[in-house]
């Protein structure tokens, strides 16, 4: 159980850490605040966790044919409806939350490999 505890948290700060690079690298999206950042980092996680792997399923024949591209969309969906669901979380477009997700997946993976977790 606490093991459980400190890989939810682990994995809720590289997730806050990805979304704060995001905020600065990518010009359409904007937070209000940092308590907005842990915000939008557990809904993204949430998401993530429990409605991209639905999408994934029910787009299987068009990730198939795009050989795994249309996944990038379905995380710029997934970016875009964090936005729309965290109040204070501001994203110009879907190509901004498209370049966001991409950008956060990035960082994510890279912070993952240098804390030596599991990227899976």
């Amino acid at each position: 159980m606490e093991a459980d505890v400190k890989q939810f948290l682990v994995k809720w700060v590289v997730n806050s850490t990805a979304l704060l690079v995001v905020v600065q690298v990518v010009s359409g999206v904007d937070v209000d605040n940092w308590q907005t950042v842990f915000v939008a980092a557990l809904v993204l996680g949430l998401l993530n966790a429990f409605l991209r792997p639905v999408l994934i399923f029910l787009t299987l024949p068009v990730t198939m044919v795009t050989l795994g591209l249309f996944t990038l969309v379905i995380n710029g969906f997934l970016f875009y409806l964090a936005a729309w669901l965290v109040e204070g979380l501001h994203v110009a477009g879907f190509g901004y939350a498209f370049l966001a997700a991409l950008v956060f997946s990035l960082v994510s993976f890279f912070l993952n490999l240098f804390i030596g977790r599991d990227v899976r």
